[in-house]
């Protein structure tokens, strides 16, 4: 394509005309309006496709395909004819299936019958269950059936016989088009499916079909175009092939393992089925209806049983109901302590472990007990958390231990651990927050195994003068738990941090120095057109984390500010700061390490 229709050309170009455009029952939107290029999308209600075309494009004033007189219309979605069952009676028996038609299936008699007796048409234009068939088992092979609508040649099931398949009407066919009967009694290729226009695959078929495959990380890009504008792979395909067959096709076939996830209207399917492996009871190639439905199959991939010891797992979209909007923050635990003069602090707390939850220790005071600690998972309906055992402060932190020094409060090492009577139950709910220098932080960062250290993790998550970070608010909004968002100060930008600090304190620089040492994060302040969200009371003791790689990293405890801008709404944001106790200390990581760390305590964090 010329560079001029990108760029001084494109604006002498005509636009394409705006009538006739409409879809009765629908709607449509436009990339570009209607200039060169822009595509017209069609859109209709759940249940209903566009036809006869999903899509127009813009060229040269035209649109492509042309409107005609007879308006597109949203039509019903139906599920392909089921009547190809051999040796059995289909029940009823219509011309057109919708949405919700229920057929069951039967045998002639002396025909076994295998396969789902009942079957219901889905929203995504397939059938529910699997292909009925009819039999009389007495082949060297089963009878392989027949998808709805799709037609079968051969008949005869011995071992080297071949059935070739092909699809009624428009249908495309996805799987294997010729399957042979081998000597094990089992089919070669893949069970083939009769694929409309308007057919996906629900993330739950997705995950069911591919979750063996995956037990730790997925990397998914989000790009355009009918081959993610990286030119056809068929090439590409053809020499993966060659490299693992290496001349042996039969023998290695089983190494190989090629995988087409297809997004949206535009996926060329026969061509792509063509790329992908072909094995018995395995599917390799899915359509899907948008980027969110990916993101959902992704996480169902995820083996929840399989999953337990990954860390900083979560879900950043929700249907809008309390239990999926946990799962956008399922380490988050909710502490209330009341002391022995009868008072209550509210604080937050992170599920470092399946026993443990780390939080801040200016939350408790001497002589709180077990019983007066009360925890929770926020937005968990119906579960209960184990009862604390112990609560466990880091033994420097002394709240009073500068007020000779004319400092009242003192913050070091403001760090605590809640130990549970025993181990919560981990699930897409209920999930532990990754913390840095751990080799299970490692995987999560995907970093090798071998020769990572401490310093290699703050070198991949903090590795700017701004490193953006947020934190879970105590202060509901409805009933959303709010995400606050910060930019952790480091190299020049924490100097000026701890200046400005020093200015709204009016101390001189050894008080500063003694107050905010090197085991405090800073954040607060604006920067780059962005003012810092500022911690509230009840926000104590939550975590202060980044989001990397699909995965969450607690860096730092919110501790404590110079404002209660909550409090006080006239107090200016833009100069109120907070400080945060950095994960990365090393007396930090000594206490978390002899309690996380210890096999004794339940499941143990593995420290680099």
């Amino acid at each position: 394509i010329p560079l001029a229709y990108f760029f001084a050309g494109v604006s002498s170009l005509p636009q394409c005309s705006e009538s006739n455009l409409t879809i009765s029952g629908g709607n449509f939107t436009l990339s570009k309006m209607y200039i060169y290029g822009s595509i017209l999308r069609y859109h209709c209600p759940e249940g209903y496709y566009p036809h006869p075309v999903k899509l127009r494009q813009c060229y040269r004033g035209r649109w492509d395909p042309a409107p005609t007189k007879k308006q597109p219309e949203c039509k019903r979605v139906t599920c392909p004819n089921p009547n190809v069952l051999n040796n059995g009676i289909v029940d009823p028996y219509k011309r057109i299936y919708y949405i919700n038609d229920t057929i069951t299936f039967r045998c002639h008699s002396d025909y076994t019958f295998r396969g789902s007796s009942t079957r219901v048409c889905q929203a995504n234009g397939k059938w529910s269950g699997g292909t009925p068939v009819c039999s009389r088992n007495s082949d060297h092979c089963p009878d392989p059936g027949i998808p709805p609508g799709a037609r079968r040649t051969g008949h005869i099931f011995n071992i080297d016989d071949a059935v070739t398949y092909r699809c009624h009407n428009n249908l495309k066919l996805l799987g294997s088009k010729v399957r042979v009967c081998q000597d094990d009694g089992q089919w070669s290729g893949q069970e083939p499916e009769c694929y409309a226009d308007f057919t996906y695959d629900t993330p739950e078929e997705v995950a069911e079909a591919f979750s063996s495959s995956l037990q730790t990380t997925l990397t998914m890009n989000e790009e355009t175009g009918v081959y993610n504008e990286g030119g056809n792979p068929s090439k590409n395909v053809k020499e993966i092939k060659q490299i693992v067959y290496n001349g042996q096709v039969e023998k290695r076939d089983e190494y190989l393992d090629l995988y087409v996830f297809g997004v949206g209207d535009d996926v060329q399917r026969e061509d792509i089925d063509d790329w992908v492996t072909k094995k018995r009871d395995e599917k390799h190639f899915f359509l899907l209806q948008d980027m969110e439905n990916v993101e959902e199959t992704f996480d169902q991939m995820i083996d929840e049983s399989t999953s337990v010891s990954l860390c900083g797992l979560y879900k950043d979209y929700h249907d809008g109901t309390q239990s999926t909007m946990r799962r956008g923050y399922p380490w988050l635990i909710k502490i209330d302590v009341t002391h022995e003069d009868g008072t209550v602090a509210n604080c937050l707390g992170s599920l470092v472990t399946p026993t443990f939850i780390l939080t801040a220790a200016h939350c408790f005071r001497f002589g709180d007990i077990p019983e007066n600690i009360k925890v929770g998972a926020p937005n968990v309906r119906g579960t209960a958390l184990p009862k604390v055992k112990e609560h466990i402060p880091h033994p420097k932190f002394q709240i009073r231990d500068k007020v000779k020094e004319g400092i009242s409060e003192f913050y070091e090492y403001d760090v605590a651990l809640i130990e549970l009577e025993k181990s919560v139950i981990i699930g897409i709910d209920l999930r532990t927050i990754c913390i840095p220098c751990t080799k299970e932080t490692s995987g999560a960062l995907r970093l090798s195994s071998s020769g990572v250290t401490c310093k290699h993790h703050k070198e991949e998550l903090m590795n700017n003068d701004l490193v953006t970070a947020k934190f879970m608010s105590s202060k509901k909004m409805g009933d959303v738990v709010p995400k606050k968002k910060v930019q952790i100060k480091e190299g020049y930008k924490r100097a000026s941090c701890i200046e400005d600090a020093k200015k709204e304190l009016n101390i001189t620089d050894e008080q500063a120095a003694k107050i905010i040492t090197d085991n405090f994060l800073c954040t607060g302040g604006a920067e780059l057109n962005q003012v810092d969200d500022i911690s509230c009371k009840g926000d104590s003791g939550g975590a202060t984390f980044i989001e990397q790689k699909y995965r969450v990293i607690q860096v730092g405890i919110i501790g404590w500010g110079l404002k209660d801008v909550c409090k006080d709404k006239t107090q200016s944001i833009e100069t109120a700061r907070d400080f945060h106790t950095n994960l990365f200390s090393p007396e930090v990581q000594a206490f978390l390490k002899k309690y996380l760390g210890d096999g004794k305590r339940g499941a143990p964090l593995t420290f680099l």
